[in-house]
């Protein structure tokens, strides 16, 4: 409905289910990345954030921020940044997103637990 779309309706709208669908392919990519570099992610968790903006062309997504947590053993902060940035260019949203003037992301590399 309009209210769940640009108000606070209640109810889930489609930029919801892209928000979802960009969180979950992210992470995907990101574990497959960390994976094939010998860095198995003991949890990934991202949640992604679509804004709306008005244009000449009407209602437009005009920014995403993605935002990721990672708990990987023995992976360097600088490394793990590297990885996230290469998953967020591969990922398949990410890239179908395409027009989407800004895709930002915060990645978080969490201190593994001691004693997994």
């Amino acid at each position: 409905s309009f209210p769940s779309r640009f108000e606070n309706g209640p109810g889930t709208n489609p930029e919801e289910l892209i928000a979802a669908a960009h969180a979950g392919c992210f992470s995907m990519a990101l574990s497959a990345m960390l994976g094939n570099a010998n860095h198995v992610p003991t949890s990934i968790s991202t949640v992604a954030k679509v804004h709306l903006g008005a244009t000449a062309a009407g209602p437009t997504i005009t920014r995403i921020e993605l935002e990721t947590e990672a708990e990987v053993a023995g992976l360097a902060e600088d490394e793990f940044e590297r990885l996230a940035q290469s998953a967020k260019a591969g990922c398949l949203v990410s890239r179908a997103l395409g027009g989407v003037s800004q895709i930002t992301l915060k990645a978080t590399l969490v201190e593994a637990t001691k004693g997994q």
